[in-house]
């Protein structure tokens, strides 16, 4: 009777230190000065078709040439998520002026356009690869993203068919998260270990399911972090395509 009692005493001791553990290390995170992280998904010229609130996810060519351009002259330096996770962890320095660029979505013209731009600048990117459309028409082909991972630039999660994560449940998690990180090990031959939400929408009774498969860091967009949680809730803006240089700098140094 005394054993048990011991044992439930102790996990419950453990238990309370383990939670005071997460607490301050979340705390700790959150007191670290965010790192501006940019969001891009088609980067074209504007068409006739496109509606105007779909243009702040469509960037023309030249605004995302202007945008590189005033990132090298402004003395940006690209991280990767391993240093970025590193810092929030334990404290890694950073490059001067940090600044991280994500890709959404497998389309073509990241590779078309983006690719050959931050090679100008010797910028690495993160591409969030939805993986049901690689070798389609207009998305990016398996050995593309394995030249791009080649190339120093970081593959990670965007799920099997951008399916809202707030409405996970049963096989989705399965079909959602491991089967499209099975394929991006084959693909690149790397862990897979970063997540970025579809349309940036996430819900804290998702987060232990990313803990559970290993992810280190996830992606939304412009809400604030979970305080608890501050790992899987990492914020992101969109470069909007309606930006000028000014605004885009501007936003930069103001939104995080």
């Amino acid at each position: 009777m005394l054993k048990q009692l011991f044992t439930v005493l102790s996990f419950g001791i453990l238990g309370t230190f383990t939670a005071q553990a997460q607490s301050g290390n979340a705390a700790a995170i959150m007191a670290r000065k965010q790192v501006p992280v940019l969001c891009y998904h088609q980067i074209r010229d504007w068409r006739a078709t496109d509606k105007t609130v779909d243009k702040d996810y469509i960037m023309p060519i030249a605004t995302f040439k202007q945008h590189m351009k005033l990132l090298a002259d402004s003395g940006y330096h690209t991280i990767l998520p391993d240093q970025l996770y590193n810092y929030l962890t334990k404290g890694t320095p950073l490059p001067s002026k940090p600044i991280m660029l994500t890709f959404d979505d497998t389309d073509l013209d990241q590779w078309e356009v983006a690719r050959p731009e931050m090679k100008k600048y010797g910028f690495k990117g993160v591409f969030f690869i939805m993986t049901v459309p690689l070798g389609k028409k207009h998305y990016m082909s398996s050995a593309q993203v394995k030249q791009l991972s080649d190339e120093g630039n970081a593959i990670e999660s965007h799920t099997y068919d951008h399916h809202n994560f707030k409405k996970y449940a049963g096989k989705d998690w399965e079909i959602q998260l491991d089967k499209p990180t099975q394929k991006l090990k084959e693909i690149t031959g790397k862990p897979i270990e970063y997540f970025a939400y579809p349309y940036g929408l996430w819900n804290a009774e998702g987060l232990p399911q990313l803990h559970k498969r290993g992810f280190k860091l996830a992606f939304q967009l412009g809400e604030k972090r979970d305080p608890q949680d501050p790992l899987m809730t990492v914020r992101r803006i969109l470069d909007s395509g309606y930006w000028t240089a000014k605004s885009f700098s501007s936003n930069i140094k103001h939104s995080f």
